[in-house]
């Protein structure tokens, strides 16, 4: 890695990968430094949940690299990504719906573990304290996230808004350095979008955990994002802050057609 990227918790340098004829993402680079919530952003199709994947391990990148703390990436296995510190969330909500609350943050627990087969058989001293631990981290973010009302409730019974916060809650409760959240206000209503906005603050600044977002609402990457990665058809329009990126004319383009349209609708609303 360069110097200039040893301050950089994750560091993507020309990142592409290709799905037979079509390049899905094309030559991205980018830094997420230790402390933010860094967003990507863009049209349906721009290549950043992609971007995810291959953050995830889901994808290998046809070409470039991807750093975490200066470990390359491509060299770890997908069930290796949660022990290196980092956690996801997705779109489509992945839970237990057969278990409780509790018991889904439990199982995000069980990759720090360090108890072994024979210790959690005979349920051991080291057994023990790794069980308390465990419930320990559960019982903190249950409290951060307002659950408690839910800690026993099994989740096939929850509204959608609720099981949402109960797919943070268990990737908060692996205790990672990044968590990626993939359009976390997905699905949610207004009021769920405003203590989704606190929560990721509180993630910030309370439990110094480094967020990486993609997020189609602007006013929620408006109100939580430090910096901002626009994309489309797979490549880097803007980075920037977030009043920077929105008044980009790419991005203007990109979202509501060519920047002289905007400038004639802007002049017919005067």
């Amino acid at each position: 890695m360069n110097d200039s990227n040893l301050n950089s918790l994750l560091s993507a340098r020309d990142l592409s990968v290709r799905f037979g004829g079509v390049l899905a993402v094309n030559k991205v680079s980018f830094d997420v430094r230790h402390g933010e919530v860094f967003t990507l952003i863009g049209p349906n199709g721009a290549g950043k949940t992609t971007v995810f994947n291959l953050i995830s391990r889901i994808y290998t990148p046809t070409t470039g690299t991807l750093h975490f703390e200066g470990q390359l990436l491509s060299d770890k296995a997908p069930h290796a990504i949660a022990q290196l510190g980092i956690a996801r969330t997705f779109q489509n909500i992945e839970l237990f719906e057969n278990a409780t609350v509790l018991q889904n943050l439990l199982i995000g627990h069980h990759i720090h573990r360090g108890a072994g087969f024979w210790s959690n058989l005979f349920f051991t001293k080291a057994s023990r304290q790794a069980e308390l631990e465990a419930r320990l981290r559960a019982e903190q973010v249950i409290e951060l996230l307002d659950l408690q009302h839910y800690r026993d409730s099994f989740v096939a019974g929850l509204p959608y808004g609720k099981r949402k916060v109960v797919e943070l809650a268990r990737a908060l409760c692996t205790g990672p350095k990044l968590l990626l959240l993939d359009e976390p206000s997905s699905g949610l209503n207004v009021e769920e979008t405003e203590d989704m906005a606190w929560w990721i603050q509180d993630i910030k600044n309370e439990l110094g955990i480094t967020v990486l977002m993609v997020e189609h609402d602007m006013s929620l990457v408006s109100r939580v994002s430090d910096r901002v990665l626009a994309m489309n058809q797979g490549e880097v329009l803007a980075l920037g802050t977030q009043a920077e990126v929105q008044s980009h004319p790419g991005v203007i383009e990109a979202y509501l057609g060519s920047v002289d349209d905007v400038s004639s609708l802007r002049r017919a609303a005067a």
